[in-house]
């Protein structure tokens, strides 16, 4: 099944079967492999791990699975936005998804509340019952959730930007052109914007927090929100890693191969003999094994791969600057407990703020977020429960005790503190803990080569929203035929985008070698 080019045009077609290598074997690294093997190229993956996954991951303690990444997906709705690259990557059809009618819930000492509805009726029903007085505010959010449920963020995504013509760009101009107003009008509002218009004192706080992070743009929540209530935002069953392993079988399928403990440290260049700068050439690993490619596509840490395996020689000023430390990131660490308690009837998510601040990690905590995984019986014996906390920390505080006792220490200290706030929730909690599991950011690090354990590359804010939609080249200056995926050149990261990435640089290299880009269905 061939798709539409609505988004392209082609000047021509090639039968010329090349090599391709991919460093990473993240969602975007698979991605790009399978759409790599679609289109008639013979491609390998180059993995530093020994799974699949890359951030996309979950880990096995004892009789538990900790999730490490996927709390809702975009594109689970059949005929909805994105779910025609699950169809695509062997995701739809392998995986159950599980819905949630509400995202996450907002709670106070006293007990009271702020449940995030998916529903736009039944969650403005619910904050008017909370603070009548806020009711124009809240009807304005509400309405841009309803406007959202309408749009197809996955049009954004269709082809990279440096390849469409004037007429895609048109055709791309008329279909946002609906969303324009409530994409400006809430582009630039981050939560914590928003929760300082509420009149409410509750509520000043409590939406500070209902799109997971303060600094995240309003748009991005509502857009979250509208897929949810769609149907279109599920949970893959089994975890993250069981999600990964089902693109990995697809692109296995094609024909790929993809090798594991396989660490690249440097990309090879030649002179172009078109005289046109350097070109990649192919690979060398730290075994000095060297693997030679027409083209080479980078989905590994974006840093790692300009400065490390390129050594700095392919950068101009607006890539130093965005790697100068100035974007937002997110390292975090995260708890995760294995109890033996049913906590089944308890909500899948809870953001607890504190009257008093909680000091972990040398930061004083005004909120503490805990995700219970009952809703998903593969990842815990019947009767027992998954609990999981996590909270953003800074790289460098973990950076400096690296190596040393105090390491493991501080990682102790973190859980029993962890463990003591649970306590007071659900009294003989810590009675009933079988597992306690810690990962920081340097076991990000450690596990995905991810600059600084970030998460999601550029955290998505105000500031970095420009960036995600003007787009960020997959190109470098001065060097051909190497490609960048994922999420250091998509800001904010998410799973569909940077799937989406993969499948984006297969296009320019069609596009490059003048062939019409095809993508089939499992």
């Amino acid at each position: 099944m061939q798709e539409d080019r609505r988004w392209l045009d082609w000047p021509g077609e090639s039968t010329m079967r090349k090599k391709l290598l991919i460093i990473g074997a993240g969602v975007a690294g698979l991605a790009a492999g399978c759409y790599a093997q679609m289109n008639g190229y013979d491609s390998e993956i180059y993995e530093l791990h020994t799974l699949p996954g890359g951030l996309c991951t979950a880990w096995e303690r004892g009789h538990y699975v900790f999730d490490g990444c996927l709390h809702y997906l975009y594109g689970s709705g059949p005929g909805q936005p994105f779910h025609r690259v699950w169809e695509e990557l062997g995701v739809a059809g392998r995986i159950n998804f599980i819905h949630h009618d509400e995202m996450l819930r907002v709670r106070e000492p006293g007990g009271k509340e702020l449940i995030v509805y998916a529903d736009p009726d039944r969650l403005e029903d619910h904050m008017r019952t909370l603070s009548p007085a806020d009711g124009p505010l809240i009807e304005a959010l509400c309405r841009g959730i309803r406007k959202f449920t309408h749009f197809d963020m996955s049009v954004l995504q269709q082809a990279p930007r440096d390849i469409m013509t004037p007429q895609a760009w048109g055709k791309l101009g008329l279909a946002v052109l609906p969303y324009a107003l409530p994409m400006a009008q809430w582009g630039t509002v981050s939560a914590r914007d928003l929760a300082g218009r509420f009149r409410d004192p509750f509520l000043r706080r409590a939406v500070a927090q209902m799109f997971t992070w303060p600094d995240c743009p309003v748009m991005v929540g509502q857009s979250l929100l509208a897929y949810m209530h769609t149907r279109n935002a599920g949970v893959p069953q089994g975890a993250s890693l069981a999600f990964a392993r089902a693109i990995e079988r697809r692109y296995l399928d094609l024909g790929g191969q993809i090798h594991y403990r396989a660490q690249v440290e440097k990309i090879l260049t030649e002179a172009d003999p078109a005289g046109r700068g350097q070109r990649a050439v192919g690979v060398r690993l730290y075994d000095d094994s060297v693997q030679r490619a027409d083209y080479v596509i980078s989905a590994a840490d974006g840093r790692g791969t300009l400065f490390d395996m390129l050594d700095g020689e392919f950068v101009d000023g607006g890539i130093r600057r965005m790697y100068d430390g100035h974007l937002p990131m997110h390292s975090q660490v995260q708890v995760s407990l294995g109890i033996n308690r049913d906590l089944s009837g308890e909500p899948h998510w809870v953001t607890y703020l504190t009257d008093e601040p909680l000091t972990i990690t040398g930061e004083d905590r005004h909120e503490i977020m805990v995700n219970n995984y009952c809703f998903d019986p593969t990842l815990a014996p019947a009767g027992k429960s998954v609990l999981v906390a996590m909270m953003t920390t800074h790289y460098h505080y973990w950076q400096r005790i690296y190596g040393r006792r105090l390491y493991d220490t501080e990682q102790t200290q973190v859980s029993e503190l962890l463990i003591d706030f649970l306590e007071k929730l659900y009294p003989g909690l810590r009675g009933d803990i079988e597992v306690v599991d810690e990962a920081t950011p340097l076991s990000y690090e450690r596990y995905t080569g991810n600059w600084q354990g970030s998460s999601v590359g550029w955290l998505l804010t105000k500031q970095t929203m420009s960036m995600m939609v003007r787009g960020v080249k997959k190109t470098l200056p001065g060097l051909r035929n190497l490609y960048m995926a994922g999420q250091w050149v998509e800001p904010g990261g998410s799973v569909p985008v940077v799937a989406m990435s993969g499948r984006n640089a297969i296009q320019l290299i069609c596009h490059a070698e003048g062939q019409p880009f095809t993508a089939t269905t499992a």
